[in-house]
């Protein structure tokens, strides 16, 4: 590998691994009264709370996929997209503790991922670009020009990775990439439900940060950095935003007044990983069979006898259900334990499967890119399931890759019909699975745990910037199946901290070729009565 950048990228992700006689570096001690602040705010912008109702509420989960007429882009329907996509849903007290949750998860619940707007001749928003200041459900105007540029509404993301360090240390910036594949799958449901089509904008690093007034290293001068992630279009005439602002307003605030550690190794992969994100053009090449359209071959041909998104949804209980979108939205939470004894239904299992093939989510309709990141699964306790290790190739081509580098002794027996899943072994696989995930009962306590393996070496090969873009995909994995399950009255918890070695080691693999880069749990959440839920915004 003669890129120093991807050189710079494996090395980090070598350093950041956690291994059964040790951990990742991370801080000594936490002060959990010096936690970073949980919002950032511009001090000196001005405000325009947005409305808080949501208004696309009658909309069935079975119902996602059917096509429906694009609601016109003004505050009324900003706002409902921002709740159901970037917004708080709940908060939570216990004792004298008192946090906040939103649309979409986090790891540690610490949100490291900021939001931005940029619009051009929407009707009741003055043209500019906008802080989305989620406490308040409300725009923080920082920058304009005189002048009007082509009709659009762009939204932008940044990740504060101090947000994460503070708790995670070095392997923080992983974590901060995953969340950013949980922002954009939930930005796609939101979407998908206001009629609307988003797109990822192929722009690169610095053209990113000018557009959202993070190149401007005066404004954050003593204050945590802004590290630029992407762009997305949900409405253009023309392809970006106005990248060059006349006037800016405002100042960001502080978030950690007296940090004790720092980790320079985050800012160095950060900068090794600065790219352009993935588009659907075809890449040039000297020879005609090498020309790849990276949104060809998107999914295992078998899984086109699904449909995914049937709007006869069934609910736990096996009954049709008509739950609504929103509620699943919601109501989402990440669970803190499980049961340890329910049974998923098949149903619920297969549903979620094929959600995770092109098609099967509006997910795929922002990410149409020939899928990277493949589900492993240990299987607990499913209906109809033999407990053991099983394996979701999304790609015709990787089943026989990941065979070859898989063990030997890895049956492959086809385990469904109509998904491409596979056993590899039939065991119980409840140990396994908890001391992979760190020695955490969530990991086999619940009914299926996953495991992300991500085809790793080749593409950071090609571009350092697709680390990124492969957690992005992990993240966006593990918000589906989050989504799917809570609709079935089911739950899904992240796991970052897990063995990276040790999972290889398990699936039988050698070298950077594959990679695990998230873990996922799905089972019958245990609430605990002591937390008392209150309303996101009064």
């Amino acid at each position: 590998m003669t890129d120093p950048r991807a050189a710079s990228v494996m090395a980090y992700h070598a350093r950041s691994k956690h291994a059964l006689d040790r951990y990742a570096a991370g801080p000594g001690t936490l002060d959990w009264e010096a936690q970073p602040a949980a919002f950032r705010d511009w001090i000196g912008c001005t405000q325009t709370a947005l409305p808080r109702e949501v208004l696309v509420s009658d909309i069935a989960w079975g119902a996602l996929g059917e096509a429906r007429e694009p609601l016109p882009f003004d505050t009324n329907n900003l706002g409902s997209f921002f709740r159901l996509s970037l917004g708080l849903t709940a908060w939570k007290e216990y004792g004298s503790a008192r946090w906040s949750l939103r649309a979409h998860p986090s790891s540690g619940n610490l949100h490291p991922t900021e939001s931005w707007l940029i619009t051009s001749q929407v009707s009741d928003i003055a043209d500019g670009l906008y802080h989305y200041q989620s406490l308040y459900h409300a725009l923080e105007r920082r920058a304009w020009n005189d002048e009007a540029s082509a009709p659009g509404v762009w939204l932008g993301f940044s990740s504060i990775h101090w947000r994460e360090a503070w708790k995670y240390g070095e392997r923080a910036f992983r974590y901060c990439q995953l969340d950013m594949g949980h922002v954009l799958a939930a930005v796609s449901y939101a979407a998908a439900l206001h009629g609307w089509q988003p797109r990822l904008l192929s722009v690169d690093a610095e053209t990113t940060a000018q557009a959202l007034g993070l190149d401007r290293a005066e404004d954050f001068a003593n204050v945590e950095a802004e590290e630029a992630e992407v762009i997305v279009a949900l409405y253009a005439n023309a392809d970006g935003p106005a990248t060059a602002w006349q006037h800016y307003a405002g100042a960001p605030s502080l978030l950690d007044p007296r940090p004790l550690y720092q980790w320079p190794v985050i800012a160095e992969v950060s900068s090794a990983t600065r790219g352009t994100p993935p588009d659907c053009h075809s890449r040039e090449s000297g020879n005609p069979a090498e020309n790849i359209n990276p949104c060809d071959a998107r999914t295992n041909s078998t899984a086109f006898s699904i449909d995914p998104l049937d709007s006869r949804f069934r609910g736990n209980d096996g009954s049709e259900s008509d739950i609504r979108a929103e509620q699943v939205i919601l109501k989402r939470r990440s669970a803190q334990s499980f049961d340890g004894e329910s049974v998923m239904p098949h149903s619920l299992f297969k549903r979620m499967l094929s959600s995770l093939l092109a098609g099967g989510s509006p997910v795929w309709n922002l990410w149409p890119y020939t899928p990277r990141v493949h589900p492993v699964l240990l299987v607990h306790r499913v209906e109809g399931v033999a407990p053991g290790l099983y394996v979701l190739p999304r790609t015709d081509s990787t089943t026989d890759t990941l065979r070859s580098a898989m063990r030997d002794s890895f049956t492959w027996q086809r385990a469904d019909d109509a998904l491409p899943l596979y056993q590899l072994i039939a065991a119980r696989a409840g140990k396994t699975a908890r001391t992979l995930s760190c020695h955490q009962d969530i990991a086999s306590h619940c009914a299926v745990t996953f495991m992300m393996v991500a085809e790793f070496a080749a593409p950071i090969g090609e571009d350092a910037a697709a680390y990124r873009h492969l957690h992005w995909e992990a993240g966006m994995l593990g918000h589906i199946i989050t989504l799917e399950a809570e609709a079935a009255g089911w739950r899904g918890t992240g796991i970052g901290c897990f063995f990276d070695d040790a999972d290889h080691e398990v699936l039988g693999l050698k070298d950077a070729q594959f990679q695990v880069i998230y873990h996922y749990a799905v089972g019958m959440a245990l609430e605990d009565a002591r937390i008392s839920t209150l309303p996101a915004y009064e």
